[in-house]
């Protein structure tokens, strides 16, 4: 199938679940009930049901710009449900939700897994901050949605629940919020043995380019003997972390730092479970949208105030992010499903709509090199080392107990320090 950039006017695209309600209310019972034996015939089908599905309507998803029909809010529900994949009609990627019929499919195939790991549901409104910037940024990007569609089998799978906070304001507003989770693509290959992870945000070209060097990794190891496998994928590895260190050099070199500051160690303390605050700032793009929401729930004695400092030096990476400000533009597809998701404000008087793109690009880019320097260079160093990366749950145990510090031994992700007092009966918890 030929992708096309969707031009009809995003805006009026918006869907909330209410919404949804009050459009399914409006469309013929019969309508809704064709979508939905359609879905289920469909969905049984993988990737080839979801194309069929979509040529059956491209009257009407593929809409150009002069046209006056837009997909009805079932039609967009369906799609999600078909797809297992918030925003479908944006990205229109199948997504397998069972490991094993991900892995039957590379089988017969020849493509390699990528398989996401999330907290909350990636056909959820309300999955963790990244995943929903994966949503907007990557996954509707036209090249990056092709070389998904061409070239990989998709799985998600969740972690766990992601928290969320609903701020009643007491006059009929209420304002919902994810609170920390991180997301991570693993490459497998048929079998599901990890080949690379690609950790947090990156920026649309980088994230193509991680793609790319996955993806032949796995076409390389595919090839061997399984006596030759361990050794390549150390190699492989080890060839990887070298680039980024290299990488790292010459991006100080250009911009003039002789003396080269250590790259960030992660906080760990394994006497004191990290805090939320700690957690959610490793991520900028998610911290930009969460730290408002800690500040706001949790007690200055609860807060770590020199977080942020502690962590790294911001200025450094800034100036670093700058370098790649190419990489992370945002194409048309994912400018629109932004505009189609932003609050319409009564008493916005302008359109900040660039303004908010720009902002988001700029911590996309933080996010990336922060993500390849810090993460990555620490997966790539487990590689090489053997540690834990067999298996695809071991490995994924390994990165959020110690990279993105949410680790499973704690159910209150950090919400909760044991020495805190509330004065709240039973501390709060229901």
């Amino acid at each position: 199938m030929k992708f096309r950039t969707l031009k009809y006017p995003f805006v009026l695209m918006l869907v909330s679940f209410s919404f949804l309600q009050t459009a399914n209310a409006q469309t013929p019972v019969a309508e809704i009930s064709k979508l939905s034996q359609e879905v289920s015939v469909l969905r049984k089908q993988g990737p080839k049901g979801l194309q069929i599905f979509l040529k059956s309507h491209a009257n009407i998803l593929d809409n150009d710009s002069s046209g006056a029909v837009l997909p009805s809010p079932a039609l967009r529900l369906a799609l999600d449900e078909l797809c297992q994949q918030r925003d479908c009609y944006a990205s229109r990627l199948y997504w397998y939700t069972d490991i094993e019929q991900a892995k039957a499919a590379a089988r017969i195939s020849g493509k390699p897994i990528l398989s996401l790991r999330l907290l909350g549901r990636l056909d959820q409104d309300l999955s963790c901050a990244n995943s929903r910037f994966f949503r907007v940024a990557l996954y509707p990007n036209v090249e990056i949605s092709k070389l998904l569609q061409d070239r990989f089998i998709l799985h998600w799978q969740s972690v766990r629940p992601v928290p969320k906070v609903t701020i009643d304001f007491g006059d009929g507003r209420k304002l919902e919020r994810t609170i920390t989770g991180n997301s991570i693509h693993y490459v497998l290959d048929a079998s599901g043995r990890p080949i690379d992870a690609i950790p947090g945000l990156y920026s649309p070209k980088a994230f193509l380019r991680q793609l790319q060097q996955a993806e032949l990794a796995v076409k390389n190891y595919s090839k061997l003997t399984p006596s030759d496998r361990e050794s390549y994928l150390r190699k492989y590895h080890s060839d990887r972390l070298n680039s980024i260190q290299a990488q790292w050099v010459a991006d100080l070199s250009r911009l003039g730092i002789q003396s080269p500051p250590k790259l960030l160690e992660i906080p760990s303390n394994p006497n004191q479970p990290p805090t939320a605050e700690i957690a959610s700032s490793l991520a900028v793009s998610k911290m930009r949208v969460e730290t408002p929401m800690l500040s706001a729930i949790q007690s200055n004695a609860e807060r770590n105030q020199n977080a942020l400092s502690e962590i790294t030096d911001q200025k450094v990476w800034n100036k670093i992010a700058q370098l790649y400000a190419a990489d992370v533009k945002l194409d048309r597809n994912s400018i629109s499903l932004i505009r189609a998701k932003k609050s319409q404000s009564a008493k916005t008087q302008e359109d900040n709509l660039p303004i908010i793109v720009k902002k988001f690009e700029n911590t996309m880019a933080l996010d990336t090199v922060r993500n390849e320097y810090m993460l990555h260079s620490q997966i790539h160093q487990w590689f090489m080392q053997g540690k834990q990366t067999r298996s695809v749950e071991a490995l994924n145990e390994q990165v959020y107990a110690q990279l993105f510090l949410t680790p499973s031994s704690d159910p209150w992700l950090g919400l909760f320090p044991s020495d805190s007092y509330s004065a709240i009966d039973n501390d709060g918890i229901r």
